[in-house]
């Protein structure tokens, strides 16, 4: 006699991550500044120009104006470009440049989340050429990140897709449509106060290395507060908290420029995110 059970499944779960200073310690964007620098892409006064941008950037984090100032300053800067050229160059050097960034806490909990069944999304306002090789480096099961427009295989210096602040939680909404995820039961972490609507989408939002504003906002709002601060390059971890390779697969698609490592619990055990 056949017998038909009803699967009551659980919902399916995502854990959102920003990169840039949540998943690792510097802005991905900024990061390749001297590998195009070397590749021919840009001149020395560029090189500078963001190496300035990202020590202001690891000071305090950036507010909207200054996102905005970088953002037409860097899609202005790769008007031009070859996208395939990028996209070798971000290949030959994404292990040295972005693997001893990785913040170990980060990478803990990325494990921890694919254990318990959800999905680990890297959402970033940086370009898609470079988060999409950080996310499969990471084994994220998908990356959202800023497109640009090219033509005749060339950045046009054109923004198709911006990826950053109410953006940032359309795409969340739009992934859990199509990926059937609860966002009730959804975690989302960042450090920034532009990724606000990011973090009230889901049931489960925390703050990382947050900046001041965001701090203001998690502690009005009971809002756990995480701390990264063990940058750790992947093979050097503990070997069983290694990362199991897993595919990516991409949401978006450019930029002109840039993700994760393991977790400190902000306070005691008490204040573990809640992983069940």
């Amino acid at each position: 006699m056949l017998v038909l059970v009803e699967n009551h499944l659980s919902p399916r779960t995502a854990a959102f991550f920003d990169l840039d200073k949540t998943v690792i310690a510097k802005s991905s964007t900024l990061a390749f500044g001297r590998s195009f620098y070397q590749g021919g892409l840009i001149n020395r006064r560029a090189v500078l120009r963001t190496a300035y941008a990202q020590f202001v950037f690891l000071l305090g984090g950036a507010d909207h104006d200054q996102m905005e100032g970088m953002r037409k300053y860097l899609s202005e800067l790769c008007r031009g470009w070859n996208v395939q050229q990028v996209r070798e160059i971000v290949a030959e050097t994404l292990h040295d440049l972005i693997d001893p960034i990785i913040y170990d806490e980060a990478a803990s909990l990325i494990e921890e989340h694919h254990l318990a069944g959800r999905d680990v999304v890297i959402v970033s306002a940086s370009g898609a050429e470079v988060v999409e090789p950080i996310g499969e480096m990471l084994g994220a099961d998908h990356v959202v990140a800023t497109r640009m427009v090219a033509k005749d295989g060339c950045y046009t210096g054109e923004i198709d897709h911006y990826v950053y602040g109410p953006a940032k939680a359309e795409a969340v909404l739009g992934l859990a449509e199509s990926e059937g995820y609860d966002l009730e039961r959804c975690f989302a972490y960042s450090d920034s106060i532009t990724d606000i609507p990011m973090l009230e989408a889901v049931g489960h939002p925390y703050a990382v290395n947050p900046d001041r504003a965001l701090r203001r906002e998690a502690v009005a709002r009971e809002w756990p507060v995480l701390t990264f601060n063990r940058p750790v390059r992947l093979h050097q971890r503990v070997r069983g908290l290694s990362i199991p390779p897993r595919p990516v697969l991409a949401a978006a698609a450019i930029g002109a420029a840039a993700a994760t490592a393991g977790l400190v619990w902000y306070a005691a055990r008490r204040r573990r995110p809640a992983m069940s």
